[in-house]
Protein backbone atom coordinates (compact mmCIF):
# COMPACT_ATOMS: atom_id res chain seq x y z
CA UNK A 1 0.00 0.00 0.00
CA UNK A 2 1.73 3.44 -1.13
CA UNK A 3 2.71 5.38 2.29
CA UNK A 4 0.65 8.49 1.15
CA UNK A 5 -2.60 6.90 0.98
CA UNK A 6 -1.94 5.50 3.95
CA UNK A 7 -1.43 8.83 5.61
CA UNK A 8 -4.20 9.97 3.89
CA UNK A 9 -6.41 7.17 5.40
CA UNK A 10 -4.62 8.03 8.97
CA UNK A 11 -5.85 11.79 8.45
CA UNK A 12 -9.67 10.84 7.37
CA UNK A 13 -9.98 9.16 10.75
CA UNK A 14 -8.57 12.29 12.44
CA UNK A 15 -5.18 10.46 13.53
CA UNK A 16 -2.18 12.32 13.42
CA UNK A 17 1.18 10.53 12.03
CA UNK A 18 3.61 10.90 14.55
CA UNK A 19 7.35 9.74 13.77
CA UNK A 20 6.68 6.91 15.53
CA UNK A 21 3.51 5.39 14.07
CA UNK A 22 5.31 6.50 10.42
CA UNK A 23 8.46 4.34 11.93
CA UNK A 24 5.88 1.35 12.71
CA UNK A 25 4.17 1.77 8.94
CA UNK A 26 6.93 1.91 7.03
CA UNK A 27 8.35 -0.73 9.10
CA UNK A 28 5.26 -3.23 8.44
CA UNK A 29 4.63 -2.15 4.30
CA UNK A 30 8.60 -1.77 3.50
CA UNK A 31 10.34 -5.19 5.36
CA UNK A 32 8.73 -7.62 2.96
CA UNK A 33 8.22 -9.60 6.00
CA UNK A 34 5.07 -10.24 8.09
CA UNK A 35 6.42 -8.84 11.43
CA UNK A 36 4.80 -9.94 14.86
CA UNK A 37 4.65 -6.86 17.53
CA UNK A 38 7.86 -8.41 19.46
CA UNK A 39 9.62 -8.65 16.35
CA UNK A 40 8.47 -5.11 14.59
CA UNK A 41 8.89 -3.48 18.28
CA UNK A 42 12.75 -4.92 18.45
CA UNK A 43 13.34 -3.02 14.49
CA UNK A 44 11.06 -0.21 15.64
CA UNK A 45 13.56 0.25 18.36
CA UNK A 46 16.75 0.31 16.35
CA UNK A 47 15.09 3.45 14.80
CA UNK A 48 13.89 5.13 17.56
CA UNK A 49 15.41 3.73 21.03
CA UNK A 50 12.39 6.50 23.16
CA UNK A 51 9.68 3.75 21.41
CA UNK A 52 8.13 1.70 23.99
CA UNK A 53 6.04 -1.62 23.52
CA UNK A 54 2.98 -0.18 24.70
CA UNK A 55 2.98 2.01 21.90
CA UNK A 56 3.77 -0.50 19.11
CA UNK A 57 0.58 -2.54 20.33
CA UNK A 58 -1.83 0.54 20.85
CA UNK A 59 -0.75 1.51 17.06
CA UNK A 60 -1.37 -1.76 15.95
CA UNK A 61 -4.65 -1.68 17.50
CA UNK A 62 -5.60 1.27 15.86
CA UNK A 63 -3.82 0.48 12.39
CA UNK A 64 -6.37 -2.87 12.35
CA UNK A 65 -9.14 -0.77 13.23
CA UNK A 66 -8.69 2.14 10.69
CA UNK A 67 -8.35 -1.10 7.89
CA UNK A 68 -4.95 -0.15 7.02
CA UNK A 69 -3.21 -3.21 8.36
CA UNK A 70 -4.34 -6.65 8.42
CA UNK A 71 -3.79 -9.24 11.31
CA UNK A 72 -3.14 -12.65 10.89
CA UNK A 73 -2.50 -15.88 13.00
CA UNK A 74 -0.25 -17.40 9.70
CA UNK A 75 -1.59 -21.24 11.06
CA UNK A 76 -0.29 -20.71 14.52
CA UNK A 77 2.96 -21.43 13.22
CA UNK A 78 4.96 -19.61 16.40
CA UNK A 79 2.60 -20.23 18.75
CA UNK A 80 -0.15 -17.55 19.64
CA UNK A 81 1.42 -14.93 18.03
CA UNK A 82 -0.13 -12.88 15.73
CA UNK A 83 1.66 -11.22 12.38
CA UNK A 84 0.99 -7.87 10.60
CA UNK A 85 1.16 -7.06 7.25
CA UNK A 86 -0.11 -3.59 5.47
CA UNK A 87 -3.55 -4.02 3.65
CA UNK A 88 -2.84 -4.40 -0.34
CA UNK A 89 -5.06 -4.12 -3.28
CA UNK A 90 -5.03 -7.34 -4.22
CA UNK A 91 -6.34 -10.35 -2.53
CA UNK A 92 -3.30 -12.93 -1.98
CA UNK A 93 -2.94 -16.45 -0.36
CA UNK A 94 -0.65 -17.40 2.71
CA UNK A 95 1.39 -20.54 1.86
CA UNK A 96 3.22 -21.30 5.40
CA UNK A 97 5.97 -23.78 5.67
CA UNK A 98 5.22 -25.64 8.94
CA UNK A 99 8.06 -26.89 9.47
CA UNK A 100 10.86 -23.80 8.72
CA UNK A 101 7.94 -21.25 9.12
CA UNK A 102 8.82 -19.83 5.74
CA UNK A 103 5.91 -17.58 4.08
CA UNK A 104 5.26 -16.95 0.70
CA UNK A 105 2.13 -14.86 -0.57
CA UNK A 106 -0.08 -16.09 -4.10
CA UNK A 107 -1.44 -14.03 -6.34
CA UNK A 108 -3.58 -15.61 -8.78
CA UNK A 109 -6.59 -16.12 -10.56
CA UNK A 110 -7.69 -19.37 -8.84
CA UNK A 111 -8.32 -17.38 -5.73
CA UNK A 112 -10.39 -15.19 -7.41
CA UNK A 113 -12.16 -17.97 -9.07
CA UNK A 114 -12.61 -19.52 -5.50
CA UNK A 115 -14.47 -16.36 -4.75
CA UNK A 116 -16.31 -16.53 -7.55
CA UNK A 117 -17.31 -20.00 -7.11
CA UNK A 118 -18.35 -18.78 -3.50
CA UNK A 119 -20.52 -15.88 -4.26
CA UNK A 120 -22.75 -17.79 -6.45
CA UNK A 121 -22.69 -21.23 -5.28
CA UNK A 122 -23.97 -19.41 -1.61
CA UNK A 123 -25.88 -16.02 -3.29
CA UNK A 124 -23.05 -14.54 -0.81
CA UNK A 125 -21.26 -11.09 -0.85
CA UNK A 126 -17.63 -11.79 -0.07
CA UNK A 127 -16.07 -8.75 1.57
CA UNK A 128 -12.64 -10.31 2.92
CA UNK A 129 -11.11 -13.25 1.61
CA UNK A 130 -7.74 -14.91 3.48
CA UNK A 131 -6.77 -18.02 2.80
CA UNK A 132 -3.76 -19.58 4.54
CA UNK A 133 -2.14 -23.09 2.79
CA UNK A 134 -0.04 -25.36 5.11
CA UNK A 135 2.71 -27.48 3.95
CA UNK A 136 6.13 -28.21 3.82
CA UNK A 137 8.51 -25.86 1.55
CA UNK A 138 10.79 -27.77 -1.04
CA UNK A 139 13.82 -27.55 1.55
CA UNK A 140 11.97 -28.94 4.31
CA UNK A 141 10.25 -31.59 1.93
CA UNK A 142 13.94 -32.51 1.06
CA UNK A 143 14.82 -32.46 5.15
CA UNK A 144 12.12 -34.66 6.00
CA UNK A 145 12.64 -37.32 3.72
CA UNK A 146 16.13 -37.73 4.93
CA UNK A 147 15.02 -37.83 8.33
CA UNK A 148 12.54 -40.36 7.18
CA UNK A 149 15.25 -42.56 5.49
CA UNK A 150 17.94 -42.41 8.83
CA UNK A 151 14.87 -43.30 10.78
CA UNK A 152 13.81 -46.22 8.45
CA UNK A 153 18.03 -47.91 8.15
CA UNK A 154 19.08 -46.84 11.61
CA UNK A 155 18.65 -49.78 14.11
CA UNK A 156 16.25 -49.08 16.66
CA UNK A 157 17.78 -49.01 20.15
CA UNK A 158 16.01 -49.93 23.46
CA UNK A 159 16.39 -47.08 26.36
CA UNK A 160 19.49 -48.13 28.98
CA UNK A 161 16.89 -49.60 31.16
CA UNK A 162 15.17 -52.26 28.66
CA UNK A 163 18.11 -53.64 27.60
CA UNK A 164 19.84 -53.67 31.09
CA UNK A 165 16.58 -55.29 32.19
CA UNK A 166 16.80 -57.77 29.23
CA UNK A 167 20.17 -58.96 30.27
CA UNK A 168 19.06 -59.91 33.24
CA UNK A 169 16.52 -62.30 32.26
CA UNK A 170 17.26 -65.95 31.71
Amino acid sequence: MAQDSMQGSLKERGVRLTRQRQILLELIDKTGEHLDAERLYQMAKEKDPKLNRVTVYRTLKMLKLGGLVDELDLMHYGGDQHYYETRLKQEHAHVICLRCGKVEEFFGDPLQKLRKQIESHFGFQVLLARTEVGGYCAHCQTLRAREVEVARVAPVTPPKRARRAAARRP
